[in-house]
């Protein structure tokens, strides 16, 4: 484990889900006190149109007492900088160490994207979007308690030019939805120093059949509706054969889910800590989408927390 991750208490795994989204705020306190004591370093939450991320994360820090909350990611094209800023003070403030501030979103092109016939304006070509933003919260003015120490920072990276932006601006980045390879190849982009932080998708199912279909299932989905995924598939090696008519090929399932028993996940997480990913945010897949997969996180946790 790299010294950058044993100063940030994140460990070497963790639960990424976007599952909270859809439940009541109850219901997600006593899964994430659960995720707590069941020994999971970070507790990594999604954004889309449920809760906004900033009460999600309060959310999640107040019904806890140690694990890192992260945003993974709060979606700039949602918020001005000047509030993501100030938020980032409040949740950092009140409390300290705890608070992992992920930011991305990948509908900052020339065009406006419409999410459920909601039109999302763009911002602007990603990169310089995105140097703008942190440009702009970092010269945001503070007129309350400075939180001591700091909110962390990290970037929703992929290619080379935004993972490099990532280590010079912020605390690393956390890539998502990619095989191995990449692991090692944003290791190598980003150097020794930078954090990184890799998300992956996993179906706890000695069903092979059953969990294919739900593997498939997931990366079709983004493939179909985020190009920025598609095309960082196809920057990894992954042509028309492997995207082509909405079916992902088998090879490009197996890339970037892993499935099967315990032991087939733990290898695949050993895989990325062993290609220079600091930490794993597991997200576990159920043919139930919605479904919060507590049974799934109860019976991976005794071989992710302890290595």
């Amino acid at each position: 484990m790299s010294s950058a991750t044993v100063r940030g208490g994140l460990g070497q795994a963790g639960v990424w889900t976007f599952a909270f989204e859809g439940h009541p705020a109850g219901r997600v306190r006593e899964a994430a006190a659960e995720i707590e004591e069941l020994g999971y370093g970070a507790l990594w939450y999604g954004e889309a149109f449920g809760r906004d991320t900033v009460g999600q994360a309060w959310l999640l820090l107040s019904a806890t007492r140690r694990i890192v909350v992260a945003s993974g990611i709060a979606n700039i094209a949602f918020r001005e900088p000047l509030a993501m800023a100030a938020a980032e003070r409040t949740l950092g403030e009140a409390f300290p160490g705890r608070y992992l501030l992920g930011l991305g979103g990948h509908r900052v092109d020339d065009t406006v994207v419409e999410v459920d016939g909601y039109p999302v304006p763009a911002r602007g070509k990603a990169l310089a979007t995105m140097r703008r933003y942190l440009d702009s919260m970092d010269a945001a003015p503070a007129h309350g308690p400075v939180p001591d120490p700091a909110p962390r920072r990290v970037l929703a990276a992929l290619g080379p030019k935004m993972l490099a932006l990532a280590a010079e601006r912020t605390w690393g980045a956390l890539p998502y939805f990619v095989p191995v390879e990449h692991t090692a190849l944003a290791r190598r982009t980003m150097g020794p120093d930078a954090f990184l932080g890799v998300e992956q998708a996993v179906v706890l199912d000695t069903d092979v059949d059953r969990a294919r279909e739900v593997a498939a299932r997931h990366v079709a989905g983004y493939i179909a509706s985020a190009p920025h995924q598609a095309a960082n598939v196809r920057r990894m090696g992954f042509g028309d054969g492997d995207v082509a008519g909405g079916r992902p090929s088998r090879r490009l399932v197996d890339a970037i889910v892993a499935y099967g028993d315990v032991d087939a996940l733990h290898a695949r997480v050993r895989a990325h800590l062993d290609a220079g990913a600091d930490h794993v945010c597991v997200q576990v897949l159920t043919e139930d989408p919605v479904a919060l997969p507590l049974p799934q996180w109860r019976e991976l946790a005794p071989a992710l927390v302890t290595g």
